[in-house]
């Protein structure tokens, strides 16, 4: 553990938590895609497949617990529950999601640091996460007009991977043989995506405007 790595686990903690408390307060997911909250339940189920076999540390264990327990639970709200399953809007939502599936369990089984079908998991599970923002993202540009909240939630999913990144530049100069090939360029594509929110955001934070994202 270092000063990298925790802070890019708070982060991604508190853009679960941002996530969440937009759609518990306030009863809605307008502006949330669905799409991408599916494939991140997906990605978290297919990487803590060892959750009650490998024991690492408690942390690591309850950061498990988090990230699987919000991630599906954010996807039964916008899908079942009463109230908040109304604002969420499937005609723009439209991104075909499960085209991104395919590829990456097809490169996962091609490019993988073991062919076991945990390690195969696992390396589908990065690949799929560093694309599985592309949904969210079109929906906001779509949609252009962006609350607060889900600016924040976007934002802190992109700072979680930067730091990670970091912390990978860390961890490459202290520790002997740490190479991770897979998680390096997934991660390097992933930070990619987030690029153009960024530059969108801070340039909405400096003008004190709105967010909007271009067409």
């Amino acid at each position: 553990m270092n000063i990298f790595r925790l802070a890019g686990d708070m982060t991604h903690l508190a853009s679960v938590l941002v996530l969440l408390l937009k759609i518990h307060t306030i009863k809605s997911c307008a502006g949330i895609s669905l799409k991408t909250q599916e494939l991140y339940a997906i990605v978290f189920a297919t990487r803590y497949l060892d959750i009650f076999t490998d024991y690492v540390s408690l942390y690591n264990t309850v950061m498990k617990l988090i990230f699987l327990g919000s991630s599906f639970t954010i996807v039964w709200y916008i899908r079942s529950h009463k109230i908040v399953r109304r604002s969420y809007d499937k005609d723009q939502d439209t991104f075909r999601h499960y085209f991104l599936v395919l590829p990456c369990l097809l490169l996962a089984l091609l490019i993988n640091e073991k062919f076991t079908f945990k390690e195969i998991m696992w390396a589908f599970s990065i690949y799929l996460e560093a694309v599985a923002i592309l949904p969210q993202l079109v929906l906001l540009q779509r949609t252009r007009n962006i609350d607060n909240l889900t600016g924040q939630y976007v934002l802190l999913l992109g700072a979680y991977r930067a730091l990670y990144i970091l912390n990978w530049i860390y961890r490459y100069f202290t520790e002997k043989h740490f190479v991770h090939l897979i998680t390096w360029i997934a991660g390097f594509i992933q930070t990619l995506l987030y690029a153009d929110f960024f530059y969108y955001y801070f340039q909405s934070w400096k003008n004190n405007e709105r967010l909007h994202l271009p067409a």
